[in-house]
């Protein structure tokens, strides 16, 4: 017989974590008007008029109000969207990011 040892291989498993979730979140605004940033919710978020209202009328009741949750990368996107959006209209509107807990 031949010198060969044979060994025992072991697998190694790689899990793949789940990429961090972060917050899109509406400001309020003394300015932007009101049915400017629910088109602004449904044209770039997607939302229904009755989503994108109540979420303006959250913003405007207690300051902020939280869109939606997204990967970072894609939060950030539409984030900027929105702000870009409301600068071509003249708007401050304000959508910030912030990673969920």
């Amino acid at each position: 017989m031949s010198d060969t040892s044979t060994k025992q291989r072991t697998q190694t498993k790689l899990k793949t974590a789940r990429p961090k979730l972060h917050k899109v979140i509406l400001i309020n605004d003394d300015y932007t008007p009101r049915e400017f940033v629910v088109k602004v919710l449904q044209s770039v978020f997607r939302l229904g008029e009755p989503q994108a209202e109540s979420i303006m009328m959250t913003a405007h009741q207690k300051g902020a109000a939280v869109i939606a949750v997204y990967t970072k990368e894609i939060a950030e996107t539409k984030a900027d969207e929105a702000i870009e959006l409301s600068q071509q209209f003249g708007f401050p509107l304000m959508v910030t990011t912030e990673p969920e807990e």
